[in-house]
């Protein structure tokens, strides 16, 4: 089983911003050292969300201080991007780092970003379709042209060509039904932020994997991204994350605006419409509290044993076999979350690496657990 870390630079009021971002590069730089398998950066933009706008550029920087440690992307954001200078920079990347990397890939969901980009907001499905099937062109042939609705191409080549098949890791994120089968039926594996209660994120990849099989292609495991709470107690544990993953709540909503209800009405964004319903109530504190402690729950949370038991249990439910962790979450304090990744690192990664529970092959999910009628909570990357 693989595990690694994800850098989300929140910014902080009455901080330099390049300070923070800082903070988060020598959170990085631990990762090999600790022993971590991989390092994944974030793509926003604009309102100091997550100041990571540029991934692939990020882990070229990584890729030239560390030695054996995977790279990955989560996500790129493609109907933002130019798809012949995503695929040339996967390329490079591909070559300066030996081949240590994993992309993923979504649509996006804040229309600030949509808006920052001049990019219609309702084209991203059909536009991210167009982008992947270019990227996917671009790494395989020698040369290739491309005829579509947003992107015309003429018969071009990527140089200097991949030294991997960067393409065979390649993985989707996807909160809607639609996007996930257009995922799947493009053969990538599926990436997914912890937003759900476990039996639930069983079934999304459950149906995630049926979709893939139908269109002919193989499943393979998937890559979870989770917040992080390790302490030597629960009480500490579970404040900690109650304190800092409550905070995150403004954040989401100040870059992607969900309470206003705007997404139901943009084509393609419809499944938004229910968690517009849910931040709109986050100005009562007592629902606000609930869906805390609700999302609290959904990720690892306790003691080092406490955390080895629900990777288990998510591993046992989801067939997961690549956890990317993030220990430093909702602008905490560097010290705490650079405590929380070596705790992790020096009591739990340990047992991710030998006890049989994680080294076996994960099996691939072919009956899902049954799931509750609770409402969902939905905190992206």
């Amino acid at each position: 089983m693989q595990v690694g870390i994800s850098l989300n630079m929140l910014s902080q009021a009455g901080r330099v911003d390049a300070s923070v971002l800082g903070e988060h590069m020598r959170l990085g730089d631990l990762a090999e050292p600790l022993g971590f398998d991989s390092l994944f950066a974030l793509e926003h933009h604009f309102t100091g969300y997550a100041m990571s706008p540029a991934p692939l550029q990020m882990l070229a920087y990584y890729a030239g201080r560390t030695k054996r440690i995977m790279m990955g992307t989560g996500v790129i954001v493609l109907p933002w991007h130019d798809p012949i200078r995503v695929a040339e920079q996967i390329a490079l990347l591909d070559i300066m780092s030996g081949g240590r990397c994993v992309f993923g890939f979504g649509r996006g969901a804040a229309r600030i970003e949509y808006e920052g980009f001049r990019i219609p907001m309702e084209e991203a499905r059909p536009r991210f379709k167009e982008a992947l099937e270019i990227v996917q062109l671009g790494l395989t042939q020698s040369s290739f042209e491309y005829a579509g609705e947003f992107y015309q191409i003429p018969r071009t080549s990527i140089r200097p060509a991949p030294i991997s098949h960067p393409e065979r890791r390649f993985y989707g994120s996807a909160n809607s039904p639609e996007s996930a089968k257009l995922i799947a039926s493009s053969g990538l594996g599926l990436l997914i932020v912890m937003h759900n209660e476990w039996p639930k994120a069983a079934h999304e990849v459950y149906d995630f994997h049926q979709a893939g099989i139908a269109a002919g292609h193989a499943p393979r495991p998937p890559i979870i991204v989770t917040n992080i709470s390790c302490a030597e107690s629960r009480a500490e544990a579970d404040e900690r994350a109650k304190t800092w993953l409550g905070k995150k709540w403004d954040s989401v909503d100040n870059h992607y605006q969900f309470s206003d209800g705007g997404l139901s009405s943009v084509k393609g964004y419809e499944a938004y419409s229910k968690i517009g319903r849910t931040y709109a109530k986050m100005a009562d504190t007592s629902h606000r509290q609930k869906m805390t402690d609700t999302y609290v729950k959904i990720q690892i949370v306790g003691t080092p044993d406490d955390c080895i038991a629900q990777i288990d249990e998510l591993r046992t439910l989801t067939g997961l076999d690549h956890l990317v962790c993030e220990f430093a979450f909702g602008g905490m304090p560097h010290e705490d979350g650079e405590r929380n990744m070596r705790l992790f690192a020096n009591q739990v990664l340990p047992v991710l690496k030998s006890d049989a529970r994680f080294t076996a092959k994960p099996k691939i999910i072919t009956s899902p657990a049954e799931v509750t009628k609770n409402d969902s909570v939905f905190m992206p990357a």
